[in-house]
Protein backbone atom coordinates (compact mmCIF):
# COMPACT_ATOMS: atom_id res chain seq x y z
CA UNK A 1 0.00 0.00 0.00
CA UNK A 2 2.77 2.44 0.65
CA UNK A 3 4.32 1.80 -2.96
CA UNK A 4 1.03 2.66 -4.63
CA UNK A 5 1.20 5.86 -2.17
CA UNK A 6 4.78 6.72 -3.57
CA UNK A 7 3.75 6.21 -6.81
CA UNK A 8 0.80 8.20 -6.94
CA UNK A 9 2.09 11.05 -5.55
CA UNK A 10 3.59 12.86 -8.37
CA UNK A 11 0.35 12.54 -9.90
CA UNK A 12 -1.67 13.78 -7.29
CA UNK A 13 0.85 16.62 -7.26
CA UNK A 14 0.72 17.00 -11.42
CA UNK A 15 -2.96 16.75 -11.24
CA UNK A 16 -3.55 19.87 -8.45
CA UNK A 17 -1.15 21.92 -10.95
CA UNK A 18 -3.02 21.63 -13.47
CA UNK A 19 -6.54 22.09 -11.39
CA UNK A 20 -5.12 25.13 -10.01
CA UNK A 21 -4.36 26.50 -13.57
CA UNK A 22 -7.21 25.97 -15.36
CA UNK A 23 -9.51 27.74 -12.68
CA UNK A 24 -7.51 30.61 -12.79
CA UNK A 25 -8.16 30.58 -16.66
CA UNK A 26 -11.51 30.02 -15.79
CA UNK A 27 -11.76 33.11 -13.36
CA UNK A 28 -9.95 35.47 -15.03
CA UNK A 29 -13.06 38.25 -15.30
CA UNK A 30 -15.59 35.51 -13.98
CA UNK A 31 -18.15 38.66 -13.37
CA UNK A 32 -18.01 39.74 -17.24
CA UNK A 33 -21.40 40.86 -18.53
CA UNK A 34 -22.72 41.08 -14.62
CA UNK A 35 -24.19 44.82 -13.37
CA UNK A 36 -23.32 45.31 -9.90
CA UNK A 37 -25.28 47.54 -7.43
CA UNK A 38 -23.34 47.83 -3.52
CA UNK A 39 -24.79 50.09 -1.91
CA UNK A 40 -23.12 51.77 0.70
CA UNK A 41 -20.01 51.39 -0.96
CA UNK A 42 -17.99 54.36 -0.75
CA UNK A 43 -15.91 53.38 2.44
CA UNK A 44 -14.73 50.31 4.03
CA UNK A 45 -16.13 46.86 3.51
CA UNK A 46 -18.50 48.16 0.64
CA UNK A 47 -15.91 49.66 -1.31
CA UNK A 48 -13.45 47.08 -0.75
CA UNK A 49 -16.47 44.80 -2.20
CA UNK A 50 -16.90 47.46 -5.35
CA UNK A 51 -13.61 47.28 -6.42
CA UNK A 52 -13.09 44.03 -6.09
CA UNK A 53 -16.46 43.06 -8.07
CA UNK A 54 -15.26 45.72 -10.91
CA UNK A 55 -11.84 44.03 -10.83
CA UNK A 56 -13.37 40.59 -11.65
CA UNK A 57 -14.96 42.13 -14.58
CA UNK A 58 -18.21 43.27 -13.50
CA UNK A 59 -19.78 46.93 -13.88
CA UNK A 60 -20.30 48.16 -10.33
CA UNK A 61 -22.93 50.95 -9.11
CA UNK A 62 -21.70 52.71 -6.16
CA UNK A 63 -23.97 54.56 -4.13
CA UNK A 64 -23.85 56.64 -0.68
CA UNK A 65 -26.29 58.92 0.86
CA UNK A 66 -23.77 61.49 0.46
CA UNK A 67 -22.97 62.74 -3.50
CA UNK A 68 -19.27 63.94 -2.64
CA UNK A 69 -18.78 60.06 -1.10
CA UNK A 70 -19.88 58.79 -4.41
CA UNK A 71 -17.64 61.20 -6.56
CA UNK A 72 -15.17 60.28 -4.59
CA UNK A 73 -15.45 56.86 -4.74
CA UNK A 74 -16.21 56.41 -8.34
CA UNK A 75 -12.79 59.39 -9.23
CA UNK A 76 -10.85 56.83 -7.02
CA UNK A 77 -11.78 53.68 -8.95
CA UNK A 78 -11.97 55.22 -12.85
CA UNK A 79 -8.65 55.97 -12.07
CA UNK A 80 -7.87 52.62 -11.32
CA UNK A 81 -9.21 51.50 -15.19
CA UNK A 82 -12.09 50.39 -13.03
CA UNK A 83 -15.29 50.02 -14.96
CA UNK A 84 -17.84 52.04 -12.42
CA UNK A 85 -20.75 54.16 -12.14
CA UNK A 86 -22.09 55.69 -9.05
CA UNK A 87 -25.65 57.41 -7.70
CA UNK A 88 -26.73 58.62 -4.17
CA UNK A 89 -29.02 56.53 -2.49
CA UNK A 90 -30.67 56.40 0.84
CA UNK A 91 -31.98 52.67 0.65
CA UNK A 92 -34.20 54.07 3.36
CA UNK A 93 -36.04 55.50 0.36
CA UNK A 94 -37.98 53.96 -1.98
CA UNK A 95 -37.60 57.09 -4.68
CA UNK A 96 -33.36 56.34 -3.86
CA UNK A 97 -33.62 52.77 -4.25
CA UNK A 98 -35.65 52.96 -7.83
CA UNK A 99 -33.34 55.55 -8.98
CA UNK A 100 -30.00 53.11 -8.01
CA UNK A 101 -32.00 50.31 -9.96
CA UNK A 102 -32.37 52.45 -12.92
CA UNK A 103 -28.99 53.72 -13.19
CA UNK A 104 -27.47 49.32 -14.88
CA UNK A 105 -29.68 50.75 -17.55
CA UNK A 106 -28.83 54.47 -18.41
CA UNK A 107 -25.67 53.42 -20.32
CA UNK A 108 -27.50 52.51 -23.64
CA UNK A 109 -24.53 50.75 -25.49
CA UNK A 110 -24.10 48.36 -22.19
CA UNK A 111 -27.59 46.98 -22.23
CA UNK A 112 -27.51 46.24 -25.60
CA UNK A 113 -24.49 44.14 -25.12
CA UNK A 114 -26.11 42.85 -22.43
CA UNK A 115 -28.89 41.14 -23.89
CA UNK A 116 -26.89 40.07 -26.95
CA UNK A 117 -25.46 37.46 -24.44
CA UNK A 118 -29.13 36.23 -23.16
CA UNK A 119 -31.30 33.89 -24.77
CA UNK A 120 -34.37 36.05 -24.49
CA UNK A 121 -32.80 39.24 -25.58
CA UNK A 122 -34.28 40.84 -22.36
CA UNK A 123 -33.92 42.25 -19.35
CA UNK A 124 -36.07 40.74 -15.87
CA UNK A 125 -38.09 42.53 -14.18
CA UNK A 126 -38.86 41.65 -10.88
CA UNK A 127 -42.11 39.29 -12.02
CA UNK A 128 -39.73 37.05 -13.57
CA UNK A 129 -38.66 35.91 -10.10
CA UNK A 130 -41.57 35.78 -8.28
CA UNK A 131 -42.83 32.51 -9.80
CA UNK A 132 -39.69 30.35 -9.35
CA UNK A 133 -39.95 31.82 -5.68
CA UNK A 134 -43.39 31.01 -5.05
CA UNK A 135 -43.08 27.47 -6.37
CA UNK A 136 -39.84 26.82 -4.07
CA UNK A 137 -42.32 28.05 -1.33
CA UNK A 138 -44.40 25.59 -2.38
CA UNK A 139 -45.06 21.87 -0.94
CA UNK A 140 -44.63 21.25 -5.26
CA UNK A 141 -40.93 21.81 -4.34
CA UNK A 142 -41.00 19.86 -0.96
CA UNK A 143 -38.44 17.29 -2.07
CA UNK A 144 -36.17 20.31 -3.46
CA UNK A 145 -32.92 20.47 -1.59
CA UNK A 146 -29.50 22.34 -1.82
CA UNK A 147 -30.12 23.15 -5.22
CA UNK A 148 -29.41 26.85 -6.97
CA UNK A 149 -31.73 28.16 -9.12
CA UNK A 150 -30.66 30.67 -12.00
CA UNK A 151 -33.27 33.61 -13.11
CA UNK A 152 -31.09 35.09 -15.61
CA UNK A 153 -33.05 35.15 -18.97
CA UNK A 154 -30.27 32.29 -20.73
CA UNK A 155 -27.45 34.37 -19.26
CA UNK A 156 -24.40 32.27 -18.66
CA UNK A 157 -23.75 31.87 -15.29
CA UNK A 158 -20.92 30.63 -13.30
CA UNK A 159 -21.60 29.23 -9.65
Amino acid sequence: MQKAGLLLRPCARTWKSVRMASSAVARRNPLENKVALVTASTDGIGFAIARRLAQDGAHVVVSSRKQQNVDRAVATLHREGLSVTGTVCHVGKGEDRERLVATLWDDQERLESLKATMQIKRIGKPEDCAGIVSFLCSEDASYITGETVVVAGGMPSRL
